[in-house]
């Protein structure tokens, strides 16, 4: 059985082979900057943002399509639309409310 080919030996340093992105190497991953990690986070809540919109775009649309041809869609569709929509919104409206009380927190903290 060869556990160690001579390639992966140098002195008394062995390069260690991994299976998952996620386990430690010997190589280094680049650290994430400020900025970086700043507009990944703008990225992500106009990603989640835009999702909500989507939702509530598709409640309209679907509500319209209703009162126009009641027989091409359900009501259950109609329904199930409207509350995922309206409860999305009101978990952005919950996230924005919180994010805005923190940040008059940390202003009253000077």
């Amino acid at each position: 059985m060869d556990i160690l080919s001579t390639s992966q030996v140098s002195g008394d340093i062995v390069r260690m082979n991994s299976i998952y992105e996620n386990h430690i190497t010997d190589t280094k991953r680049s650290s994430a900057k400020g900025e970086k990690v700043a507009s990944s986070f703008a990225e992500m809540f106009n990603k989640a943002i835009g999702e909500v919109n989507d939702l509530e775009n598709r409640s309209t649309a679907l509500a319209t399509q209703l009162a126009v041809d009641p027989e091409s869609v359900d009501i259950h569709d109609v329904q199930i639309a409207a509350e995922e929509a309206e409860m999305a919104v009101l978990f952005t409206k919950n996230i924005v409310d919180k994010a805005i009380r923190a940040y008059k927190e940390i202003l009253n903290l000077r």
